[in-house]
């Protein structure tokens, strides 16, 4: 059983407190957060324990909507973000993942940044929280999707943290 989940790490050229404040900011994180292409409209964006994101992300063609939230767990400036992120209806309530309906119904996200000459080490380990093994199967087959998405993710974080400085 991998309780790991998805592990990824990336060295961006910014600043740490830049790097924290585009994740938090909902100014910026709309600007970069999600996959390629899509736009994201923040509904709500409030980063404190017990605090919540609700968005709405948009396919290119603005066909397909998908709502999700982030429910913040742990927050450090600049070193550490822990959410718990769920799909969701544009109310905030927690609902299955339109995709599979064995895709778990939360993902514990821990986000770390650690400050190396000038730039920025970015860790992010994701995985089911409270996961059927049926949702457990379902997350661990499609994790390589979506460790993929996440390299289009941070393609965009690293050109917009460029547009920053």
């Amino acid at each position: 059983m991998n309780t790991q989940g998805l592990l990824l790490k990336r060295e961006f050229d910014a600043p740490r407190e830049l790097v924290f404040e585009v994740w938090t900011n909902p100014a910026h994180f709309g600007n970069w957060w999600g996959p390629k292409g899509f736009s994201l409209e923040v509904a709500k964006m409030d980063v404190r324990p017990g605090g919540m994101f609700l968005g709405c992300q948009k396919s290119p063609d603005g066909q397909q909507a998908m709502w999700g939230k982030f429910v913040y767990q742990e927050v450090q400036a600049p070193e550490k973000l822990v959410w718990v992120q769920s799909f969701s209806d544009e109310e905030g309530n927690t609902v299955r993942a339109p995709f599979n309906p064995n895709w778990p119904l939360e993902i514990l996200n821990i986000l770390t940044l650690e400050e190396n000459e000038g730039k920025t080490v970015l860790t992010l380990q994701g995985g089911p929280l409270n996961a059927s093994k049926e949702e457990q199967e379902a997350f661990d087959s499609m994790a390589p999707m979506v460790a993929q998405g996440f390299e289009g993710t941070f393609e965009q974080l690293t050109n917009y943290l460029a547009s920053q400085q």
